[in-house]
Order: structure tokens, then sequence, then C-alpha cells
């Protein structure tokens, strides 16, 4: 630190003129004095300041009166005007006072001015320290409340992240059982269908658009009207999906930076003039890299939050919607279905007479006709059971074309899942080659029971399409858990 701020001269540091001595050419006495300078020894010099400036008060003893006539005697002896030829010219005792005066008061300035100074500086020093700790301590107060700001915002994105990821993962079992209750509906669909199909198989004056049929088709309109809706709301909550995922990933990547401030602010916090790893940085204060105002700063978290806690909500009414939608859905096809079953019942019990007289003739054909139908049963089943293993196999091979650049390789486990499905394609065509194999030879055990007994084939065949086919199917109707999406 500097002691002088300014080079120009203040009160303390003013140039030093000396006022030891008058100027000679100005006395008063020099022109009083005409007669020429004399050689003046030391001793001579002292006894007349001596003896000059005594005080006319003292009162003299004999001894000092002795001395002063012995002065006076050497004075008469040694010094007389025609020997002041060499005596310089002399001062005035007011001269002389007004040096000494003038000298003390000086030094009084000059000490005045070095205390002044003195007291100046240390208080300057002081001060400025103190302002420096201040602004140090305001400093670190407001990093203080800048971290505590940030861990707050940071604790709020934290709890509505979790809440997210809570209502994300609600609405996914939701988006899964309404995926499974859509899927379930494809059984009772096909059933119908299968009903209606079978049941136009009916002949002669069997052939009748009966209540059986009536019930059938309301009940295919019933579960196509039902999927439609699932699939509406199935498409919803895959958009709210992406939404709320959407939402975290901004919740996600506000709160990454606000970790990271905090850990910037919160070692700035701990940073005190004996810490490690401090230097300079000229010129970082006309350095301003921000890109928000705390108003700003504070709204963009906000709003964020906001967007979120209106994505939740969004969502909570889609689960609600859903749950509505499963619960009305697996009622009216649950109903429609008991309806249709009661048709079927009261259907067959009106041909059951038919049927008795000619039970023992053809018993032999119908075992035949159920083993095929067995048969068929089992081979659907087998159909089924390899959709799995055929959609894990494409669905490997569709996830592995995402790999990003060189690792797209073309590697053994992509052959291999290849050949599988290959293989599983092959299986599936056999099996169903097989499948219509087996129908068309249930085909032609029918068609050899209406050739052998028209009449019996009319009765038997409506018995056996309302009760072995229709109702045989029906009976893997899923149950209520099932259609609301558990398993």
């Amino acid at each position: 630190m500097e002691l002088m701020g300014s080079t120009l001269t203040a009160t303390y540091a003013r140039p030093k003129t000396s006022h030891f001595l008058p100027a000679i050419s100005t006395m008063a006495s020099s022109y009083r004095n005409p007669q020429p300078a004399m050689a003046m020894n030391p001793s001579a010099n002292m006894w007349r300041t001596n003896t000059y400036f005594k005080s006319s008060s003292t009162v003299p003893t004999p001894s000092s009166m002795q001395r002063d006539n012995l002065d006076l005697v050497r004075a008469k002896t040694m010094f007389y005007p025609s020997n002041r030829t060499a005596l310089s010219t002399r001062y005035t005792p007011d001269d002389w006072y007004k040096s000494n005066i003038s000298n003390y008061r000086e030094s009084e300035a000059s000490r005045n001015s070095a205390e002044r100074l003195r007291r100046d500086t240390i208080r300057l020093m002081q001060d400025r320290d103190q302002l420096t700790r201040r602004t140090q301590e305001s400093t670190s107060k407001n990093i203080g409340e800048r971290l505590n700001d940030v861990v707050f915002w940071r604790s709020e994105l934290s709890h509505e992240i979790d809440n997210m990821l809570t209502e994300i993962a609600a609405l996914t079992d939701v988006k899964r059982r309404l995926e499974r209750a859509l899927a379930e509906t494809e059984g009772p669909l096909q059933v119908s269908q299968e009903c209606l199909y079978h049941r136009e198989k009916r002949m002669s004056i069997d052939l009748v658009h009966d209540d059986v049929e009536k019930d059938l088709i309301r009940e295919v309109e019933v579960i196509k009207s039902c999927q439609e809706r699932m699939r509406r709301h199935l498409d919803r909550a895959i958009a709210q999906l992406a939404s709320n995922r959407a939402a975290q990933h901004e919740l996600e990547r506000d709160i990454g930076d606000k970790v990271t401030a905090q850990r910037i602010d919160d070692r700035c916090h701990h940073l005190r003039n004996t810490s490690d790893g401090i230097g300079y940085y000229r010129g970082i204060e006309r350095l301003d890299p921000s890109l928000s105002l705390p108003d700003s700063w504070s709204k963009f978290t906000d709003d964020n939050i906001l967007h979120s806690q209106s994505e939740r909500a969004s969502s909570h009414k889609l689960r609600d919607e859903i749950e509505i939608l499963l619960n009305t859905t697996s009622n009216e096809m649950w109903n429609q279905f008991n309806n249709a079953n009661v048709a079927f019942t009261n259907r067959i019990s009106e041909t059951a007479d038919a049927k008795n007289s000619l039970q023992t003739h053809l018993a032999k054909t119908l075992q035949e006709i159920f083993q095929t139908e067995m048969l068929i049963e089992s081979l659907k089943k087998a159909l089924r059971d390899k959709e799995c293993p055929l959609k894990v196999a494409q669905t490997r091979l569709e996830e592995r074309t995402r790999r990003p650049n060189v690792e797209l390789c073309r590697d053994n486990p992509h052959h291999r899942l290849v050949s599988e499905v290959r293989e599983i394609e092959d299986t599936i065509h056999r099996l169903q080659e097989r499948l219509m194999e087996a129908e068309n030879t249930l085909q032609t055990l029918v068609k050899t029971k209406v050739t052998l007994e028209h009449d019996l084939s009319i009765k038997a065949n409506s018995i056996f399409l309302d009760q072995e086919k229709c109702m045989s199917m029906r009976k893997s109707f899923p149950s209520m858990p099932r259609l609301v999406g558990y398993t």
C-alpha cells in the first residue's frame, strides 16, 4: 500500500522551507554596522553570546561579578573597533529569537505532519482492512444465500422427479394392463367370430337367424367397440408417457446443472485467504458470462416444475379414465358373453330331442370329429406358443439395429437370431399347414357324416356346432381379472 495516494502536495507533505536564519541582505542590522568584519575566536563569541543574553533579573554574586570583570578586561584588551575588520555581520537578538522560534515551529509542524500522516495511514489501513473483511464476509454471505437457494430448488426438483418417476411407473403399469386387456379381447373376438363362422355351417332348415346368432353379432360389435376405445386410450397413454419422460428429462437436466452449480458455489463459499488454489485472474471482474438473472433463473426451474406437475395431473387423469374404461369394457363384454351363453343353452336344449335316436349310430363318427377338434386346438395352442419366441427373436434383431456406428456388426448373435427367426417361421408355417390339414380332415368327417345320414347330420351338425364347437371354445373366455389387465 502506498502511503501517498496522489502526487499533489498534501498538508503533511508540503515542501520544506528553511527558516533557520533570515536573509542577511534584508536584515536591518547589516545597514547599521558599516565596520569591517574581523576574525572572532570561539571563546570570544561564546562569551558575547553568554553575556549578551543574560537575564537582567538575575542577582549577581561575587564570583559572577569577578568573572564578568575578568571577561571585560579581556574584551577590552583583545577587541577594539580598529581590529574588527574580520568580524562577520552581526544578527540582532530579535533575529536570533525569531530563528529559534521558526525552527521550533517548523520542527513541530514536521512532527505534526508526520504524526498526522502516520495516524491517517494507520487509520486508512485499518479502515480498508475492515472494509475488505466486511466485503468478503458479505460476499461469502451472498454466496451462502445463493447456495441455499440452489439447495432449495434442487430439493424441489428432486421431489418432483421422484413424483414424476412414480407417476411414470403407475402410468406404465396401467398401460401394460391396458395392453394385456386389449390382447385378451382378441380371444373372445375370435371365439365369437368362430362361433358365427361355425354356425354358418348349419344346413337346411337349421340355418336360421335365431337368438344365438343375434347375440353373437352383438357380442362381436361390443368387443370391437371396446377394442377401439382401448386403442384410443392406449395411444393417449403412449403420448402421455412421452410427455412425462420429456418433462422428466428437463427436470433431470435442470437438477444436473443445479448439482454442478452447488458444487462450485460450495467450493467458493469455503474459500478463505489461506485456502489452496486461489490466484490472480486479471480482468475477470469485467467478464460477464451470465445467461440469466435471479428472477429468470428461479422462473426457469419453477416453470419446469409447473410443467411437470401439469403433465402429472394429465397423467393421473388419464390413469383414472383407463381404470374406468377397463371396468366398463370388462362388464360389457362379460354381460354380453353371459347373454350369448344363455341363448346357446336354450338353442341346444331345443335340438336335444332330435339327437337321442341317432346318438348310437353316430358315436364313432362324432368321436373322430372330437379328436380332430382336439388336434385343431392343440395346433392353435402350438401356434400361439410360437408367437412369443418369434416376437422375442424379432425384437432382439430390431433392438440390435440401434447399435451406434461401428457397433452395428453382423456378428454371430446376429446370424443366430436370423436363423432362429427363420426356424420359428418355418415351424409356424408347417404347423399352419397341419392345422389346415386338420380342419380339412374335420370338414371331410362332417361331410362324411352328412353323407351317411342327411337328416341325422342336420340335427347332429346343429348340436355339434352349438355345443361342441361354440360352447367348447367359449369355455376359454377370459375371466374378469384378465379382462381388466391382471394376469
